[in-house]
């Protein structure tokens, strides 16, 4: 399946979590969209080396980012009800509103496995992110 683009402007951009013993990095920027009534807000993920790119944004750049959608499934224990995350994961972007401005993001990579999340956390029972 081939990576999906969307754009917009840029409404928040986080500082880079750190999370495990492995250092899994993950960065949060929302994209804002206006269509027509409604704003739509877009949370996408910049994972790993991707983090540090984000660097380079400003609240109210308007860019194109490349992302992939990434499902997990989750459940606190056999006897609970099993939860379902989607999540977009940013793979790079570029600045829409200025022509011949570099492009920027992480070097194509494989899907992030589970490997990425054992060490994420206590198994409190907690949400893995």
């Amino acid at each position: 399946m081939a990576d999906a683009s969307i754009t917009g402007q840029v409404h928040l951009i986080e500082p880079t979590k750190s999370f495990g013993q492995k250092g899994f990095r993950k960065r949060l920027v929302v994209l804002e969209q206006v269509r027509g009534k409604f704003t739509n807000y877009v949370p996408l993920d910049f994972i790993g080396d991707a983090c540090d790119s984000v660097d380079d944004l400003k609240l109210g750049d308007t860019i194109r980012v490349t992302y992939r959608l990434s499902g997990r499934k989750w459940q606190r224990d056999p006897d609970s009800e099993v939860k379902f995350f989607l999540s977009a994961e940013a793979v790079g972007f570029e600045f829409a509103d200025k022509p011949g401005a570099k492009k920027s993001g992480a070097p194509k990579a494989a899907p992030a496995g589970d490997e990425d999340f054992e060490d994420f956390g206590p198994d409190d029972g907690s949400a893995p992110f």
